[in-house]
């Protein structure tokens, strides 16, 4: 058997040789004789304590004596915990999903917001992550929380709304440097929703529906001022031909009895209206 597989993890964000033990001193080297005395007298028994096992997504610090062992975390595989003067801790280096709760703020231009995230990070290094900080996890979880607050109270209300790129990358930014020192690599910070009150949603679609409707009439407007011109440039053409007139009446005519209605229609000569009319046109 071996000693697991020793060293640093490829992600590595600091070298952590300036937190290793120094020396165990006299009195530790007495224990570690004592341990493995006590090893060799209880084989093969002391087998089931002695050797441990992690996954391969997963890193075990190793402490002796309230110290870090030289060389780093282990794993994966096997590797040896001497009892009674060494303890260990496993660390998931998998991607974790951490969902930041909705936080209520209030924006630059006083509108108060309900935002939720999404933050996706991992433990890049396994024993800065335990010799540096208390709880890696819960830290990243508060800082979040934190961090979104304050990049929001920053961003105008359409800002949030319709920028929600430029804040997950300011934010993923933050944390990833806040977090360094933790052995943390923040990979990536999505906005899920932002809630606004209801009393603030009815406004917006009250205007908007405003927005619509005065859209609405000026495109009406424009329809009738292009109608209008469209007829009076159709009434020029009409009078310089008379026969024309006759065409237009006689074509009315046939688009009225080709729908099945009940409409009565009693043709009037145009001919008499001409008559009518000429006398005038003549003075």
């Amino acid at each position: 058997m071996k000693n697991g597989t020793s060293g640093k993890d490829d992600g590595s964000l600091q070298d952590d040789s300036n937190i290793s033990d120094t020396g165990i001193g006299m009195c530790g080297w007495i224990l570690f004789s004592i341990s493995w005395l006590m090893v060799v007298i209880t084989l093969p028994f002391s087998l089931c304590v002695l050797l441990k096992v992690v996954q391969e997504y997963e890193r075990a610090v190793i402490f002796r004596l309230g110290r870090l062992l030289p060389g780093g975390a282990k794993g994966p595989g096997i590797f040896f915990v001497l009892p009674c003067i060494e303890s260990y801790q496993k660390v998931d280096l998998r991607t974790i999903t951490l969902g930041v709760p909705p936080q209520e703020v209030l924006t630059k231009d006083s509108v108060t917001v309900s935002v939720d995230a999404v933050v996706y990070y991992r433990v890049s290094n396994a024993v800065v992550s335990v010799a540096n900080v208390e709880n890696a996890h819960h830290s990243t979880r508060l800082l979040a929380q934190t961090s979104l607050r304050n990049i929001l109270g920053t961003k105008n209300l359409h800002e949030i709304l319709s920028d929600r790129d430029s804040i997950s990358m300011a934010m993923q930014t933050i944390l990833d440097e806040a977090t360094t020192a933790w052995g943390i690599k923040v990979e990536r910070v999505e906005i899920k929703d932002a809630r606004l009150p209801e009393q603030l949603q009815r406004a917006m679609a009250a205007e908007a529906e405003a927005a619509r409707e005065a859209r609405a009439k000026v495109i009406a407007a424009e329809g009738e001022k292009k109608a209008s011109r469209a007829l009076r440039e159709a009434s020029e053409i009409i009078s310089e031909s008379p026969a024309a007139l006759q065409l237009r009446y006689l074509q009315t005519l046939n688009s009225i009895s080709a729908e099945k209605n009940s409409t009565i229609i009693f043709p009037f000569p145009i001919d008499l209206v001409t008559h009518l009319l000429g006398p005038k046109d003549q003075q």
